[in-house]
C-alpha cells in the first residue's frame, strides 16, 4: 500500500525548507533565525496540509498497473489499419452518393476518436477507465464542429439536413401546451376528478428527478443547485409567451417540479456525496484480493471516483469567486434553455433520440467540465487556464444559442410583458448593489476604520509612562524617530 498523497507533500515541504536553509537564505550561523523560519514554513505547511484534507480525501493505492489500465496505441493502429485495408482492397464502393458521403463522414469521425482515446490528454477523472472520459472529450470536438456547421447554413438548409440523420425530422411540430385547466381536484369529472395531476406524470417526471440528481453530483453544493432550480422555473413563467412547452400550471412549477422531482433529485444527490466524501479510496490490484467477494467489490467500485475532493465555492469570500459562481448559474440556465429552444428551432419532438442523447452527453461531460472550472477557480495558481472540457462545454453553450436566435429570431424577439421586465430589473440592481456593498463600500469602510484605530492608538504610545515615572516627549534630534528610551522601550 502506497502512503496517503498529503503525507508525501508534507516531507516534500520538509524537504524544500532544509534546502532553502541550506541554499543560503538563511544565515547558518544564526541557528535561532533558521529555527524560527524552519518553524514558520512548517506551520504554513501544515494549514496547507489540513486544507487539503479538508477538501481532498486521502487515497490509498498499491499501484498495481495491469492489461487494462495500459496504453494500447499500437493495437488500435494495427486494428485500425486492418479495417481501412479490408475497405479499400476487399469491399466494392457502392455507387450511391448520399450512402457514400454518409459512410465517409462516420469513418472519418471513427478515427478521430480512435486518435483521441489512445492519444488525447487526459482530464482530472480517471474512473471508469481514462480512455472513457477521453473518448467523450472528442465526441465534445465533433458535437461542435457539427455545431458550427448547422450555424453557417441557411434555415431552411440547417433544417432540411436533420433528413440525414433521421428521415422524419424537417418537419414543423406542434409543441404540447401543459397549461389549460389548472384544477388539482376538479368537481365536473366524475369519473377521475385528479386527472389533471395524471396527464402530468409522463416521462419527464423521472427525467427531471434523475437530471437534479446528476446535476448535485457534478455542482456538488445545495444552495447552488436550489438557486438554478428556482431561477429556470423563474425562466419558464418569463418565456412562455415565446415557448407554449413552458406555460405550466402554478402547481406543476413549484409542487412537482421544484419541490417533488428537482428537490427529491437534489436530496439524494447531497447524500450520495455525503456518502462518497465519508468512503475510504483504499484501491488494490483484482489479483492481489483473495475472496471473490473482495474481487466483485473491487469491479463494483471500479465505477466510483478514484479520489473525492469537496467544492468549497465560496461566492462571497472575493470578487472573482463571485463573478465565478454568477457565471456558472449563467451557463447552466443557458444550457437549460437551449434545450427547449434547440428542438423548437430544428423541428425535432421531444420524445425524439437526438434529444435524449443530448442529454447524455451533458451527463458525462458536465461533471468533468465542472471540476475544471472549480480547479481554475479554486487554485489559479497551479491550474493557470481553463480545462479543455470546460471550454468546449462552454463554446457548445454559446454556439447552440447562436443557433437559436439564428434560425428563430422572430421568437426570441417576442416583446417581454413589462411586469417581467419589472421584476427582472429589480432583480439585476439587487445584485449590482450587493456586489457593490460587499465588494467595494464594505472593504473601503473596514479599511478606513482600521486606519482611524491605528491613528487613535499612536498618540497613546507618546503619553505612555516610563520607568522613573515621567513621560516620553519627543525633543531636539528625535521629533522624527523618538527619544532613545522610548524606541529602547518600544523594541522590548
Amino acid at each position: 500500500m502506497t502512503k496517503p498523497e498529503s503525507k508525501k507533500s508534507g516531507v516534500a515541504a520538509g524537504k524544500s525548507v532544509g534546502e532553502q536553509v541550506n541554499n543560503g537564505s538563511v544565515d547558518p550561523a544564526c541557528p535561532d533565525q533558521s529555527t524560527a523560519i524552519k518553524a514558520k514554513v512548517m506551520k504554513q505547511t501544515s494549514r496547507e496540509n489540513l486544507h487539503r484534507r479538508n477538501t481532498e480525501c486521502e487515497v490509498y493505492d498499491d499501484g498495481t498497473n495491469t492489461f487494462f489500465w495500459r496504453a494500447h496505441t499500437v493495437t488500435v493502429l494495427f486494428i485500425l489499419t486492418c479495417a481501412l485495408v479490408y475497405v479499400t482492397l476487399l469491399e466494392e464502393t457502392p455507387q450511391d452518393t448520399a450512402y457514400n458521403t454518409k459512410r465517409g463522414i462516420v469513418a472519418s469521425i471513427l478515427v478521430f476518436l480512435c486518435f483521441g482515446v489512445t492519444q488525447a490528454k487526459d482530464g482530472p477523472f480517471t474512473r471508469p477507465h481514462p480512455a472513457y472520459w477521453r473518448f467523450w472529450l472528442c465526441v465534445t470536438v465533433v458535437y461542435e464542429l457539427f455545431l458550427i456547421f448547422i450555424l453557417f447554413q441557411t434555415v431552411h438548409d440547417g433544417r432540411q439536413f436533420m433528413k440525414y440523420i433521421d428521415p422524419k425530422l424537417g418537419v414543423p411540430l406542434p409543441e404540447r401546451d401543459y397549461g389549460g385547466n389548472c384544477l388539482i381536484y376538479d368537481p365536473g369529472n366524475t369519473t377521475d376528478p385528479f386527472h389533471n395531476i395524471w396527464d402530468k406524470m409522463d416521462g419527464f417526471v423521472p427525467a427531471h428527478f434523475l437530471g437534479w440528481y446528476i446535476k448535485t453530483l457534478m455542482i456538488r453544493d445545495w444552495w447552488m443547485c436550489m438557486i438554478i432550480s428556482v431561477m429556470f422555473e423563474f425562466l419558464e413563467y418569463s418565456l412562455e409567451h415565446q415557448l407554449p412547452n413552458f406555460s405550466e400550471c402554478w402547481w406543476d412549477h413549484w409542487i412537482m417540479d421544484v419541490l417533488v422531482c428537482n428537490g427529491l433529485g437534489i436530496y439524494c444527490g447531497m447524500k450520495t456525496l455525503a456518502w462518497l466524501s465519508m468512503k475510504p479510496y483504499q484501491w488494490q490490484g483484482l489479483w492481489n484480493i483473495p475472496t471473490y467477494k473482495g474481487k466483485i467489490k473491487r469491479i463494483a467500485f471500479q465505477f466510483t471516483p478514484y479520489s473525492w475532493v469537496k467544492f468549497e465555492w465560496k461566492p462571497a469570500s472575493n470578487l472573482r469567486r463571485w463573478l465565478a459562481v454568477l457565471g456558472i448559474i449563467f451557463m447552466f440556465l443557458l444550457a437549460e434553455l437551449n434545450t427547449f429552444y434547440l428542438k423548437f428551432v430544428l423541428w425535432m419532438p421531444p420524445e425524439h433520440y437526438l434529444v435524449l442523447l443530448r442529454l447524455v452527453f451533458f451527463v458525462n461531460v458536465g461533471g468533468v467540465a465542472m471540476r475544471e472550472i472549480y480547479d481554475f477557480m479554486d487554485d489559479p495558481k497551479f491550474h493557470k487556464k481553463l480545462g479543455q472540457q470546460a471550454w468546449l462545454v462552454s463554446a457548445i453553450t454559446v454556439t447552440e444559442f447562436l443557433i437559436v436566435v439564428k434560425y428563430d429570431p422572430h421568437t426570441i424577439m417576442l416583446p417581454i410583458p413589462s411586469l417581467i421586465i419589472q421584476c427582472w430589473f429589480l432583480g439585476i440592481l439587487l445584485i449590482l448593489i450587493w456586489t457593490m456593498w460587499r465588494f467595494f463600500i464594505r472593504d473601503i469602510t473596514l479599511r478606513y476604520k482600521e486606519t482611524r484605530r491605528r491613528k487613535q492608538e499612536a498618540p497613546a504610545d507618546w503619553d505612555r509612562p516610563l520607568g522613573n515615572g515621567s513621560t516620553a516627549a519627543p525633543s531636539g534630534r528625535s521629533k522624527l524617530n523618538g527619544s532613545s528610551e522610548t524606541l529602547r522601550q518600544r523594541k522590548s
